[in-house]
């Protein structure tokens, strides 16, 4: 099975911890105030899990998981990353992380420049959109009438096609916005972002999204 490798273990980080353990995979797990304070998470999802540094978790992983505040996206250790697989489930909430200029005047998304830390790595933007109990509570096997979808956006082929059968086990339709600079249409704000959608709606409300500078 597949280990994924978890930077940040929050809300959104432990909910996809316990739909991987659920489904056989190791995770790897770490956070920014040192592995010790993960005993409990560790306890709940059982002998599949362990925590480590986030440098640890990085290289541990067979697809990694950077799960914590945009402003600390330079902490991610770039050099254990350098040709895996990133799932970059951030947002850009400028109350929390300060002003960007570069994100207010759109001309860049926030998923491109974790890309820029990363230049090694494969970044595919995935679970920005959903709450973190939707995680596990929404989730439904292949097939089933009104599956939730999320998105996927991302420059290599062969990192989406793995993020897509992950999210695909776990529970969840996928919709592939192209290459990651089409993350913006499923920002905060966007008609996308955060109601439960099928496919087909979830695709319907990407195309529709809007730029401010448009």
């Amino acid at each position: 099975m597949t280990t994924i490798g978890l930077i940040g273990a929050g809300l959104i980080g432990s909910q996809i911890a316990r739909s991987a353990t659920a489904h056989g995979h190791d995770v790897v797990l770490s956070n920014s105030r040192g592995p010790e304070t993960l005993t409990e998470l560790v306890d709940e999802l059982g002998p599949h899990a362990r925590a480590a540094t986030p440098a640890e978790a990085a290289a541990a992983g067979d697809i990694v998981v950077v799960t914590i505040p945009f402003k600390a996206i330079d902490s991610v250790p770039a050099e254990p990353l350098a040709g895996k697989t990133v799932i970059d489930t951030n947002n850009y909430y400028p109350q929390r992380d300060g002003q960007v200029a570069a994100l207010d005047d759109e001309s860049t998304t926030s998923s491109e420049m974790l890309q820029d830390r990363l230049p090694g790595a494969h970044v595919v933007k995935a679970f920005n959109h959903i709450a973190a109990a939707d995680i596990t509570e929404q989730a439904a096997p292949a097939g089933t009438p009104g599956r939730r979808a999320l998105i996927v956006a991302g420059d290599d082929a062969g990192a989406k096609a793995a993020v897509s059968a992950f999210i695909d086990e776990i529970g969840f339709d996928v919709v592939d916005l192209g290459p990651l600079s089409e993350g913006w249409r499923i920002q905060p704000g966007t008609p996308g972002y955060g109601p439960r959608m099928t496919a087909d709606e979830l695709s319907e409300a990407t195309a529709s999204a809007r730029r401010a500078h448009a």
